[in-house]
């Protein structure tokens, strides 16, 4: 298993959950690490707590639903720390609403984050990382980017692309010394919850599997460790996302089962009451 000791990365979405996790763990293995997100303050924060641990960090305030600020961030990554090894497209937002009701402006806000802001962070990564000749992407997806779950539509749309883009990324790189990753968590106890747009009243909390934004960066740097080309952090969905792909009208049935009868629990006045 490969050292990551002395190598540089990025991180997006680093001011909390699996971003922030993911940037700790980084450190802890000697890596450089760039933290990028919008809210400075705790981006610093962030910075601060791998520089007291002994490591080396950049703080970089970034939105990278525009391209500019995604390659700034590159740019002031290589020019701090010489190189750039690792990019980590974290970054991104949920989103609960039905199909029918989806708000166009909402839809389009949710792309430019969620896919956008990862093809410009592999645009802007790879440009370094071919003159280099090595480097990995790795993109954080989801598992409803296999699977659409009723009230996730746009959401997952969005990290359907994800990993359509990571898939045929993979194959352009082929035979270069470049990886690409998609990770695909499953619900993750951060505030993504709390944070995605939603209609007024709408209940928003995780679904099935929940893990620690810790689990998730741990498997980010083992893939890091020894490249793969994609991690399902719930080894269980395996067989289920398989069955949905044989058998969608069962799956569909399943889905529409577990999901309406959970956001019926989580609408109902008991669970409000409840703070679940």
């Amino acid at each position: 298993m490969a050292s990551l000791a002395g190598k540089v990365a990025i991180v997006t979405g680093a001011s909390s959950g699996i971003g922030r996790a993911t940037a700790l763990a980084l450190a802890r293995e000697g890596v450089g690490v760039a933290v990028a997100a919008r809210r400075e303050e705790r981006l610093r924060q962030v910075a601060g707590e791998i520089e007291a641990a002994g490591g080396q960090a950049l703080a970089v305030v970034t939105d990278v639903a525009r391209r500019e600020d995604v390659e700034r961030l590159v740019a002031a990554t290589v020019e701090r720390f010489g190189r750039l090894d690792i990019m980590v497209n974290n970054a991104g937002f949920g989103h609960y609403a039905t199909v029918e009701e989806a708000d166009e402006g909402e839809a389009r806000r949710l792309f430019d984050v969620n896919f956008f802001g990862t093809l410009y962070g592999v645009q802007a990564a790879l440009a370094v990382m071919r003159r280099q000749g090595s480097g990995h992407i790795v993109n954080v997806a989801s598992v409803v980017g296999r699977r659409g779950f009723p009230f996730h539509g746009l959401y997952a749309a969005s990290k359907f692309a994800v990993i359509g883009l990571t898939e045929a990324l993979r194959g352009e790189l082929a035979g270069s010394a470049i990886r690409a990753t998609a990770i695909l968590p499953s619900s993750t106890r951060t505030e993504f919850f709390e944070a995605a747009p939603r209609p007024e009243g709408y209940p928003a909390g995780p679904m099935g599997p929940v893990q620690s934004p810790e689990k998730v960066a741990r498997a980010i740097v083992g893939c890091l460790k020894r490249p793969r080309g994609e991690v399902l952090l719930v080894p269980l969905m395996r067989p289920a996302l398989a069955t949905a792909v044989l058998f969608p009208g069962l799956a569909d049935w399943v889905a529409g089962r577990v999901y309406l009868r959970q956001h019926k629990r989580m609408a109902s006045p008991a669970s409000k009451t409840a703070g679940t």
